[in-house]
């Protein structure tokens, strides 16, 4: 029987996670550049994509394509891992695993597309040395190893060139399958055994590119034909015992168009092909498959298959949907493949069977209690580095371990990591903000500024990110995790979105409406300026936009407003960085008289970076202070700026723009770099809200910058009180 999971079971997810028994949660993370030696380059691309263990789950090692390495990481303390080094291939690794302590890797040696080629290395994980190796007369792709170190399963893809041919299949030469045994814990190279795949699949019987392998406990080998669209199952001796279609999924309640900035979840695909990549077996008789696609699919879930052929679940678009409710859903990858299932790992943790499925542009994994293998459970979903790729389990230690394989060095951004999780008895830490429960199913992404209210609610806006569906949230910080209960459009008097706003900041305005401060880019003719926005997000024709005057204007830059918040009849909105006439180191606080309409400002000092820049990004006034977030923008070990301050009110004096500017005091109130080490993953950059409810707590966010380029994490959290 097949069975899907209901939107309604989604969205039961975190409810259930955050008060449930046992959890996991992220204990740590390994930035892979420290495994390069001393005086080797550590600007140069790292990439950890297929991740194994050792049999006492002490030592990781990982593929590194851009450094044609394996990467080896000390676990011993999982939440101190420590670096061992890298050992050098004579090639491209593909993927690695392990017997015991001695690692199985493919590396990949191709000198072009049409003469493919690479070997199987054998190594010691704990010295580095190499054991061995046998050529494979093929490109490698995936490498799996039976559970009893007897046999090692090979795929040759002998991928096809993208560029030619409108990047079909059909290009030969054809991959297969590679089958041998061990001995004395090496690959035995003379027992290699060719298993030809072609004439199975419709799609290009004659070139069936095998992409993923995995073996159960009867020595059986599950292969997917990523871009045929078909699954094999072969024994232990090289013979085919099964082949079948992948199949397809009608989906419905999906994003199907790329432009940026908007997240309509209202299309459907119907007949959409599965393309799986990654694939493991639950038991001896199923297995589990992500259905990332390439090139005419990806379905946007994952499936469990009888190896007879028959679907028992199929996920369709439910967890692109939980995805979408905790802010992780990539926009800009609409038009393709949505959040990309790429990753797939099985264990059993104690009495419970887990499948966990890796999101590549989601940059999350979803947590699946499969005790009823037609009707999993979705129990959590766990942050990871940007584009997870591999995973191992390690149930004996309670820890899971991510490879996440993008490194943003050159974009000046996090650097690729390795991400370590343990279940424990403990409350759920992730996720911290979501659109669970709300009526209809809400997108949401780049949370900027906030505002809190007196009923208890916080309002939060979106920025450019998504400059097509400018947005207010409303959300209830009272529950468990915070929830987004409803969403109001800002649009203009033709009913149409106010599109390529960037609103950086929200205040109220006493009257059940907003003032939203929008930081402006004159190079594309979009204005710095603060709007009117009723209660259902009009802003009015005539009063709703407030320009800036053309001292402000004469002396513009790029970086503007980053908050609004009000006293009495005046808005004070917070500059992020200098402008032109400002004294290094000193940004502005500018004021607007809504019933005069004099401007003014004062000066802030803010701190000298050590690196990069440092700036505002909040302003909010509570009792006799006005709060801002200052911040650099660094990431990961290199943040020294994330802190919460607070002005005298007595101090916010504004002078007449064009003359000389007080220059206001400050006291630190939090500095915000431990929260954000808390959370087990690398130092985020953008801290950019802050709200102070009635009683005086203080809720702080993050920026996830739509999920682009970005592991999509958006952290939410109180500081207590004020």
């Amino acid at each position: 029987m097949i069975r899907t999971l209901c939107l309604t079971s989604v969205l039961a997810l975190t409810a259930g996670a955050a008060v449930a028994e046992m959890n996991f949660n992220r204990i740590a993370s390994f930035a892979t550049p420290l495994n390069m030696a001393e005086g080797e380059d550590t600007k140069r691309e790292t990439s950890p994509e297929i991740i194994a263990a050792t049999a006492d789950g002490m030592t990781l090692i990982y593929t590194d394509s851009p450094l044609g390495a394996l990467g080896r990481v000390d676990i011993t303390d999982p939440k101190l891992p420590k670096p061992l080094g890298n050992i050098a291939l004579d090639g491209e690794p593909t993927s690695v695993g392990v017997i015991g302590t001695t690692a199985f890797a493919g590396v990949n040696t191709s000198e072009s597309y049409t003469a493919p080629s690479g070997y199987l290395g054998t190594y010691d994980v704990l010295t580095g040395a190499e054991l061995g190796r046998c050529d494979l007369g093929g490109q490698p792709d995936s490498i799996a190893v039976a559970k009893d170190g007897s046999l090692i399963a090979v795929a040759i893809e002998n991928e096809r060139d993208e560029d030619l041919g409108d990047g079909r299949t059909g290009q030969l030469p054809e991959g297969f399958l590679l089958l041998l045994q061990t001995n004395g814990g090496v690959a035995d190279c003379s027992s290699l055994t060719k298993v030809d795949m072609t004439g199975l699949a419709e799609v290009s019987p004659e070139d069936p590119e095998p992409e993923f392998v995995d073996i159960n406990g009867l020595g059986e080998t599950i292969v997917t034909l990523q871009e045929n669209n078909h699954l094999v199952v072969v024994a232990a001796d090289g013979t085919i015992l099964n082949h079948f279609s992948a199949g397809a999924v009608d989906l419905d309640g999906i994003d199907t168009l790329d432009e940026r900035g908007s997240l309509d979840f209202d299309k459907s695909q119907l007949g959409r092909k599965r393309e799986p990549d990654a694939v493991k077996w639950i038991d001896d008789d199923h297995f589990a498959i992500a259905n990332e696609g390439d090139m005419d699919g990806g379905s946007r879930g994952w499936t469990i298959f009888n190896k007879d052929g028959t679907v028992v679940y199929e996920s369709g678009a439910s967890f692109e949907h939980a995805l979408i409710q905790i802010g992780h859903y990539p926009d800009k990858r609409s038009d393709s493949k949505g959040v990309e299932p790429e990753s797939i790992e099985f264990a059993k943790f104690g009495d419970t069977p887990y499948v966990f499925v890796g999101s590549e542009r989601g940059s999350a994994v979803g947590v699946y209690n499969v005790t009823d293998l037609a009707n999993p459970v979705l129990e959590q979903i766990l942050p990871s580095g940007i584009g997870p790729e591999g995973y191992v389990a390690l149930p004996a230690r309670n820890l899971l371990v991510s490879a996440n394989e993008k490194d943003l060095i050159e974009d000046k951004g996090p650097r690729a990591h390795v991400m370590i999780y343990e279940r424990q008895n403990a409350p759920a830490r992730y996720p911290q903000l979501t659109s669970e429960g709300a009526d209809e199913l809400i997108g949401w992404g780049a949370i900027s500024g906030m505002v809190a209210d007196e009923d208890g609610f916080i309002w939060a806006v979106n920025d450019s990110f998504y400059g097509f569906q400018p947005s207010i949230f409303k959300i209830d910080p009272s529950r468990t995790p915070a929830r987004i209960v409803d969403v109001i459009r800002v649009h203009r008097q033709n009913g149409q979105p106010a599109q390529k706003l960037d609103m950086e900041g929200i205040t109220l305005d006493g009257k059940g409406g907003f003032y939203i401060a929008s930081e402006g880019r004159t190079d594309r003719v979009v204005p710095h300026a603060i709007y009117h926005v009723n209660k259902d997000g009009l802003i009015k024709a005539k009063k709703g936009e407030i320009g800036l005057p053309a001292e402000l204007m004469a002396v513009e830059k790029r970086f503007g407003f980053e908050g609004i918040t009000k006293v009495g009849d005046t808005l004070w909105m917070a500059v992020q960085r200098e402008w032109k006439d400002d004294p290094k180191h000193h940004v502005k606080l500018v004021a607007y008289n809504l019933k005069t309409k004099e401007w003014g400002a004062v000066l802030y000092p803010k701190a000298e970076p050590k690196k990069g820049w440092v700036g505002l990004s909040e302003i909010v006034a509570h009792g006799d202070f006005v709060y801002v977030i200052e911040r650099d923008n660094q990431i990961g070990a290199d943040v020294v700026t994330k802190k919460v301050y607070r002005i005298p009110m007595a101090d916010m004096k504004p002078a007449a723009l064009g003359r000389d500017l007080p220059v206001v005091s400050k006291e630190e109130v939090r500095d915000l770099i431990p929260d954000l080490q808390a959370h087990g993953g690398y130092v985020v950059d953008k801290v950019e809200g802050l709200a102070i409810m009635q009683d005086g707590t203080a809720w702080v966010s993050t920026d996830n910058d739509g999920v682009d380029d970005s592991s999509g994490e958006t952290f939410f959290w109180s500081i207590g009180q004020m």
